[in-house]
């Protein structure tokens, strides 16, 4: 599993909830033709509307940081939302169990 931190730069909140969520540039749409993703989730910031956790569930670490961020959909996706990021997302790996 896989989970980033965005910050949306001040007011584009909404719009980038539109974006990522449910709009034209969904993550889904990107990173469903890649093997191994599972579910993802966005959520929103309620004392920060500007920020957002996006949760991605891969089958493997690899079907992540191999076969979807080295692929052309990860950079398709990434440049139709990074003028969204006031900074670059963190992103964290996550095992399935504790």
């Amino acid at each position: 599993m896989g989970g980033n931190t965005l910050c949306a730069p001040d007011g584009a909140g909404r719009e980038t909830d539109d974006l990522i969520g449910s709009g034209d540039c969904e993550l889904d749409g990107f990173a469903e033709r890649r093997l191994g993703l599972a579910a993802r989730e966005l959520r929103q910031g309620i004392e920060v509307p500007d920020s957002f956790i996006l949760t991605v569930w891969w089958e493997t670490l690899e079907d992540h940081t191999i076969a979807f961020k080295q692929s052309a959909n990860f950079t398709q996706w990434r440049a139709e939302i990074g003028h969204l990021f006031a900074a670059p997302p963190v992103v964290h790996h996550y095992s399935q169990d504790v």
